[in-house]
């Protein structure tokens, strides 16, 4: 209620209700003039704003609007002498009015909260050692800065000494604090909750990813949603319609029903009021803001009005694979070691030789290697053979780790077990080959394996219709062990960046509305031309700035959300409309018959408008998706899923190395 009162539309409001109610006052002691008067005191009060956002409305962009039939209607009862119906149907519209101002400023709240906590001060470290405060707007790319504990980070960067753990919530939303060491990416607006650290400045104030937010999230809340620009579009004709409308029927009642100047003039009024679509121009609007809002408070960011509509409409969603369905790094999924050898030594070797490379897949081997109890050696020289795999000397032997063409010399004389891995090969994992002395005794298989929500996500969609595809340049055997993993409907493979646009065209020309899911700079083409772009928000710059939709946690249950949000948003957009409609139309039936006065047509009529706001402002509250679970069969139960090959693609198997 204190939010409320903070909104100076409502301010004005309320001094206008309570003139009301003192010309009531006056009006029952006989003092007539008095209470005019205070009637046209309240009238001027309430409707001052929005009459002037009228007439500016009206004359900038030659559109008539709502706001100037309820100032002619309220303008029009008065000078026929109902002073106190024109100041109570002034109040009641400058009622619905502040509050579809504060439906409007609640959508945003969640996002102004964010943004006064961003610091405005760093403290820079100067090249002598000399701490200062300086403006974040200031700040290069390079400064070094000095972040307390407790302090918020000022600007985006990374850790340059220390280790911290830092509250992101104002970015993902995750109440969990992550641990960052040096070198790991910190963000503005985030928290340090540990020990004193000293970062180094990476971007920009303009370009951090807390800018990138609040841009996204402005630009959406210009963006209508297309109910919305459909209403705006007819309110011209519309209040064009009543204005016409209007004196007809005054003279309806005036030369051919015979009801007097007066009573023919007052039911022009009231036709004048309850005619005004005010509550169908507030069917969509706050609806969309209410849901934009309620998105961004569970990290998703819908660009615009049009998205979160349609995001429910859709029939087709593709996926990217790697770094999308999947984690976009592999890790080790089965080991095998030569009978005989002694295990702990080959794992020290292994250790040792990709202990020294940053390729992915020695990431995964030293990762996998430091959860086993043996000794770590170090190697002195170590061969780097790019595209083919490492060497090196240790326990006496040469040993050579990575592929199989690489690392065997006689394959007529290899183990029998190494024939074991072909079968993993042809599951789509990559085969990691060791060697002692130019003889296989070891060999560690890899996996692009799919995050832990994907499965759920791809049920969900299938159990509400939504056809599943995904979109890969790795090679068809890797796309067949994801694909049946996960349960997609269709799988296109060995894809180049070009295909993706291709397939997403040929989709288009089959589904109603196809979604593109992707994280990578090869996806953007396809999340452009996508009718629904989504970006993941640990993806690249590019895809951020070229989808519709940005999931800011990179979480794939929030594709689940946004459909439940959305079907939520276009049911309750319906609801407004229809309800709307139907109290105009009973409305003016009413007036006809003579039924209603004007107090009770302002009444019903603004009260639509308030009843549809309210409704409206429900998009704030959190969304179970279980209410829109369809009842298509689960994901898993499609054991063969359709492999489609790419058109003119060659590629060869991209994780070999």
């Amino acid at each position: 209620m204190k939010d409320l009162f903070k909104n100076k539309a409502m301010i004005a409001t309320t001094i206008s209700g309570i003139l009301i109610i003192l010309g009531i006052v006056l009006q029952w002691q006989n003092f007539d003039t008095a209470a005019a008067i205070i009637f046209v005191l309240s009238f001027i009060i309430g409707g001052f704003k929005q009459a002037k956002e009228g007439f500016i409305d009206t004359v900038e962009n030659k559109h008539l609007n709502v706001d100037i039939l309820m100032v002619l209607a309220a303008v029009g009862a008065s000078l026929i002498g109902y002073w106190m119906e024109g100041a109570l149907l002034i109040f009641i519209f400058s009622l619905s009015g502040s509050l579809e101002e504060y439906a409007t400023e609640k959508s945003t709240q969640a996002i102004t909260a964010l943004m006064n906590i961003v610091p405005e001060i760093a403290k820079r470290i100067n090249p002598d050692g000399s701490i200062e405060d300086v403006a974040v707007k200031e700040l290069k790319v390079g400064d070094t800065l000095m972040i307390p504990k407790g302090a918020s980070i000022p600007i985006d960067g990374t850790i340059a000494s220390g280790q911290g753990l830092i509250d992101e919530a104002a970015i993902s939303g995750e109440s969990v604090p992550v641990e960052k060491t040096v070198g790991d990416d910190i963000f503005g607006s985030t928290i340090n909750l540990s020990e004193a650290l000293t970062m180094t400045v990476s971007k920009e104030s303009k370009d951090t990813l807390f800018a990138k937010i609040i841009r996204m999230v402005e630009e959406a809340q210009k963006t209508p949603s297309k109910t919305a620009s459909f209403i705006n579009r007819i309110e011209n004709t519309y209040v064009k319609i009543v204005l016409v409308f209007v004196p007809v029927m005054i003279a309806v009642f005036y030369f051919l029903l015979d009801w007097g100047w007066n009573e023919s003039f007052y039911r022009g009024m009231v036709l004048l009021t309850v005619a005004s679509p005010c509550a169908l121009v507030a069917s969509a609007t706050p609806a969309v803001l209410s849901a934009i809002s309620n998105a961004a408070k569970h990290g998703i960011l819908f660009k615009g009005g049009i998205a979160i509509e349609n995001f429910s409409a859709m029939d087709c969603i593709a996926f990217d694979k790697t770094g999308t369905l999947t984690e976009g790094k592999p890790v080790v999924t089965e080991v095998s070691y030569l009978a005989g050898t002694d295990e702990k030594h080959i794992m020290s070797v292994v250790y040792a030789l990709e202990h020294s490379s940053t390729h992915p897949i020695a990431s995964a081997l030293v990762q996998h290697l430091d959860t086993k109890e043996y000794a770590k050696s170090q190697m002195d020289s170590i061969q780097d053979l790019t595209g083919f795999g490492l060497a090196g000397e240790a326990f006496g032997s040469q040993w050579k780790i990575g592929k199989k063409s690489f690392v065997v010399s006689d394959e007529l004389n290899e183990p029998p077990f190494v024939k074991e891995a072909f079968a993993l090969q042809n599951e789509g994992k990559t085969v990691i080959y060791v060697s002692q002395d130019d003889k296989v005794v070891a060999y560690y298989s890899l996996l692009d394996t799919p995050k832990s929500e994907a499965k759920d996500m791809i049920a969900f969609f299938k159990a509400n219709g939504v056809h599943t595809i995904m979109i890969t340049g790795d090679n068809e055997a890797t796309g067949q062990t994801i694909g049946k993993q996960l349960g997609v409907d269709e799988i296109r493979a060995n894809c180049l960046p070009e295909d993706k646009t291709t397939i997403l065209k040929d989709l288009q020309a089959k589904y109603k509305l196809v979604a593109m899911v992707g994280d990578g700079v090869n996806d953007a083409p396809a999340l452009a031309n996508a009718d629904i772009g989504i970006a993941m928000g640990e993806g690249t710059d590019i895809a951020m700035e070229t989808a519709d939709v940005v999931l800011m946690k990179s979480e794939l249950d929030k594709l689940e959300y946004c459909y439940g949000l959305s079907k939520k948003l276009k049911k309750i957009t319906m609801q407004n409309i229809i309800f709307s409609i139907t109290v105009i139309l009973i409305l003016i039936l009413s007036n006809l018959f003579q039924l209603i006065n004007l107090p009770l047509g302002v009444v019903g009529h603004e009260g639509s408008t308030i009843l549809v706001i309210m409704n409206s402002l429900r998009l704030l509250a959190t969304i179970p998706t279980h209410h829109f679970q369809g009842t298509a069969k689960p994901a898993g139960q499609n054991s063969n899923p359709t492999q489609v090959p790419c058109p003119k693609s060659n590629l060869t198997d991209t994780t070999d190395l």
